[in-house]
């Protein structure tokens, strides 16, 4: 679909989007911060209320450029279960599409992302996890976050890839996702993204093709050594993939 659909119209559909995105989030930016101080006092670390707005913001955006259909409901933990959620990371429309969850979470993301007027703003409200990918140190205390989040009852959703793909395939997952579910002893629920990254390929944000997203959610991984747990997610989230779409592990030994 991709190829076939002209890019300036993928163009036109892209710059839609972002002012769709941004209509819908300045408002409900402003219920945002009407709630935060109920939420700091009475929820200080699900911030449910906020999530629940977060929520509301994509789901209306995605609804005008693509649909999601989610299959493996009944593998999702209760609501009130801290879990760890991880993902397959293809393309930056991945976070709208894990909105339709209805599972509150915090995610982690870069500290510049975070400047982003009104929607780094609203992460902020949120409570979601900053970290500053090249300083070993924030990589450290993002992860003891995590712990602590987890401790308190949130849950938390990492792409243990580390970044977005860079050439559409999955590659192998770091630990650090699975040493904080290990020593939490929670769950981690592994999900399977497709069709994100044909949508909205990665380093090529400025287009929007049309198609629709599919989530998979596997049964949750119940808590155990990080090694087995990484093994076990990965294998999940890998097995819904097209071959194709799932980079061999022996070729990221020998890089």
């Amino acid at each position: 679909m991709a190829r076939r659909f002209p890019a300036f119209l993928a163009a036109i559909r892209a710059a839609l989007f972002y002012t769709t995105t941004f209509l819908f989030a300045a408002p409900l930016f402003c219920l945002m911060l009407l709630a935060y101080p109920y939420v700091l006092k009475f929820d200080k670390f699900r911030r449910r209320a906020e999530h629940a707005i977060n929520t509301v913001w994509a789901k209306l955006t995605t609804l005008f450029y693509y649909p999601v259909e989610i299959v493996g409901l009944e593998n999702l933990p209760a609501a009130d279960q801290p879990a760890v959620y991880v993902s397959n990371h293809q393309s930056f429309l991945d976070i709208y599409t894990l909105f339709h969850l209805h599972r509150d979470f915090k995610f982690i993301s870069k500290t510049s992302n975070f400047l982003i007027p009104i929607i780094g703003w609203s992460m902020f409200l949120t409570g979601h996890v900053m970290i500053n990918r090249v300083d070993r140190r924030s990589q450290l205390e993002c992860l003891k976050q995590c712990g602590e989040l987890l401790k308190q009852g949130a849950s938390v959703l990492f792409f243990p890839e580390g970044t977005r793909t860079k050439d559409g395939r999955m590659h192998a997952f770091k630990k650090g996702a699975f040493s904080v579910a290990a020593k939490a002893k929670v769950p981690v629920v592994p999900i399977t993204l497709l069709g994100t990254g044909d949508l909205m390929p990665n380093a090529r944000e400025y287009l929007l093709y049309p198609g629709k997203v599919k989530v998979i959610i596997h049964p949750p991984v119940p808590p155990a050594s990080a090694d087995d747990m990484t093994e076990a997610a990965y294998k999940a989230v890998a097995g819904s993939l097209p071959p194709q779409l799932v980079a061999p592990l022996d070729e990221e030994a020998k890089e």
